[in-house]
């Protein structure tokens, strides 16, 4: 009996540790390529400069495409342009469980080098997935712009 009440016990941590049901189900469709069609700042007006993850120009990011592995968390992304360096820059990612409900949760993006070695000194960026279906995707960063939230957008489609 103390032996069975052991096993379940165990049994039960062990599951308990792993990822939600959200994550999981996230993981999946995450998986595979696709086009970032259009950066956006909702809420503001004018015409904005903006650089995307310590990286390049928005409008470099316009067409490019992104790839990600769900089994182990990396992927890549190209930059496209006439006045962007073009190519293929490699990241890992994580969903962020703790806040996680179905289609609205952040995750974790850090840029590394091809050998998924930090190319931001361990820092990365935190991004909202606000919208998440077979064929959609729609990320927000909040960052701030002379003291007030600013909010960046980017539309995906799957490829």
């Amino acid at each position: 009996m103390k032996k069975l009440i052991f096993i379940l016990t165990t049994a039960l941590l062990i599951a308990s540790c792993g990822p939600s049901k959200v994550a999981t189900e996230a993981r999946k469709t995450f998986k595979g390529d696709w086009m970032l069609n259009a950066v956006t700042y909702p809420n503001s007006q004018g015409t904005f400069d903006v650089t995307l993850f310590n990286d390049a120009s928005a409008a470099c990011f316009k067409g490019g495409n992104w790839s990600f592995v769900s089994n182990n968390n990396t992927g890549t992304y190209t930059t496209t342009g006439a006045d962007c360096t073009a190519g293929e820059r490699y990241f890992v990612w994580s969903i962020d469980d703790q806040n996680s409900t179905m289609n609205n949760f952040d995750f974790l993006l850090k840029p590394t080098d091809s050998k998924w070695n930090s190319t931001t000194g361990n820092q990365g960026f935190r991004i909202n997935l606000v919208s998440l279906t077979e064929t959609t995707m729609i990320w927000e960063q909040t960052v701030t712009l002379e003291g007030s939230p600013f909010v960046i957008r980017m539309n995906f489609t799957k490829l």
